[in-house]
């Protein structure tokens, strides 16, 4: 993952801050100093949060989880859209639907609606409808397409929230909040980072400041799509030598049955003595064999898949010893909570007692069963 240099940040103008008498006071730690009355962010900490946040979104990337960007200010729009859609990822630049997340179904249903309008041009269905009715459809079409064209793929509440300028976009951020979904920012000296989980200390009001920062996060988000890419592959692979191989077995005893009848005897006496000489060291690989089962029940699973577990929450649990789908689906809510609560203040609003249901399915295998849930409730949330 390429590291973005201070110098580099200085030059797009990263560190011009607001007025300083419109700067909200919870954003001190990142101001390295005021001059003609405009605020001056320090560079070094914007990198060591930048960094961060960029590992966390190419983790989320390469669990599969879908990542929602929200820039609907002039100067961003152009920049978040061209930089998002290479990567493929949802975004919204033109206006945020109000119950975007917390009304995600009714959202679904309007994005289905421009899905029927399509197909009933392709079957001719749209030529039986009258001028005045086809011109109607079309500007709903239109409309449609602007406002949620760019998340129509999304077909579940995504993983992360990436949001430029959390005062614009404050409705958008409540929303995520609400549904414990992490919010990535990238947040000015006039804006309060509270509200944020990753934040990125920087300028949001230049092109030039947004650019580079949106070129950093979504190359890491292609490296994780990458990573997600090629283990697949691996996987892959990694079967087929064993369905390769499986013929070679029956090779020696098709000679076995061409060999004269009076030759069998001996060969049995010889199968005998040699089946209880390895008899003990059967009994030996069994014995080694159980300690590879037990490490891998113990191998830890991605806990973010269960909605509503951002990786925060999910390395409070994992360091208090639930970091299995197994072991979250036999806790306690409050048990859970107690070890958010003390693990970071900021995770105390969180609702875990849908945890272990959803934990329940995963570790059952029941991944459809899960989506569907998932889909059908707001957040994780019953």
């Amino acid at each position: 993952m390429a590291k973005v240099e201070v110098k580099q940040l200085l030059e797009a103008g990263v560190h011009f801050g607001h007025l300083t008498r419109k700067w909200n006071p919870n954003m001190a730690p990142y101001i390295y100093m005021e001059r003609n009355g405009i605020h001056v962010i320090n560079l070094y900490k914007t990198v060591a949060k930048l960094d961060e946040a960029k590992e966390a979104l190419s983790k989320i990337a390469a669990s599969g989880r879908k990542i929602l960007f929200v820039a609907t200010k002039k100067q961003a729009k152009d920049i978040v859209a061209e930089k998002v859609a290479n990567v493929n990822m949802p975004y919204i630049t033109e206006r945020w639907p109000g119950g975007m997340l917390t009304n995600f179904v009714t959202i679904r249903k309007a994005v289905k609606k421009m899905a029927m309008i399509d197909r009933m041009k392709k079957d001719g269905t749209f030529l039986t409808l009258s001028k005045k009715e086809r011109l109607q459809v079309d500007r709903l079409r239109a409309k449609l397409e602007k406002n949620l064209g760019s998340i129509s793929e999304m077909t579940r509440l995504p993983g992360a929230l990436f949001v430029v300028d959390t005062m614009r976009e404050h409705i958008a951020v409540k929303e995520a909040q609400k549904l414990n979904i992490p919010i990535f920012a990238m947040v000015d000296t006039n804006s309060d980072p509270r509200d944020v989980d990753f934040l990125i200390p920087s300028n949001d009001d230049a092109s030039k400041s947004i650019d580079i920062i949106m070129t950093q996060v979504t190359d890491a988000i292609a490296e994780g799509l990458e990573e997600r890419k090629s283990d697949k592959q691996g996987e892959k692979e990694g079967k087929e030598p064993a369905k390769k191989e499986a013929p070679k077995a029956e090779a020696p005893k098709k000679a076995a049955k061409a060999e004269p009848v009076a030759e069998k005897a001996p060969a049995v006496e010889e199968t005998v003595a040699a089946a209880k000489e390895e008899a003990p060291k059967k009994d030996v690989k069994k014995k080694e064999a159980a300690p590879k089962k037990e490490a891998k029940a113990d191998k830890a699973d991605d806990l973010t898949k269960i909605e509503g577990v951002g990786p925060k929450a999910a390395e409070a649990l994992a360091n208090a010893g639930l970091d299995t789908f197994a072991k979250v689906a036999k806790a306690e809510a409050d048990k859970m909570k107690e070890i958010l609560t003390e693990a970071s203040s900021r995770m105390a609003h969180l609702d875990p007692t849908s945890w272990p249901k959803q934990a329940k399915m995963a570790a059952d295998g029941n991944w459809d069963e899960l989506k569907v849930w998932q889909d059908n409730t707001k957040g994780g949330v019953e």
